[in-house]
């Protein structure tokens, strides 16, 4: 668990609405949310475990297809 403050600035011109987009995918990459759900709710060290392991195969995957190394047959 982090003990840092989040600190996220979005620029608000005339259009509100692609403001909140910026602010919730800003908020979404700096992991807000997800570390508040972890203060809120005991997780056991297995499922700690687990997630980070999904979390991490699901970046290998995404920066695989980035590269276009995946190859995916059907």
């Amino acid at each position: 668990m982090s003990n840092k403050k989040a600190n996220i600035k979005v620029q608000v011109t005339s259009n509100i609405d692609r403001a909140l987009r910026q602010l919730k995918k800003k908020i979404e990459r700096e992991g807000v949310v997800r570390d508040m759900k972890r203060i809120v709710y005991f997780e056991s060290p297995t499922q700690k475990k687990r997630k980070r392991l999904i979390r991490a195969i699901k970046q290998n995957l995404m920066l695989l297809a980035s590269r276009g190394e995946l190859l995916i047959k059907r």
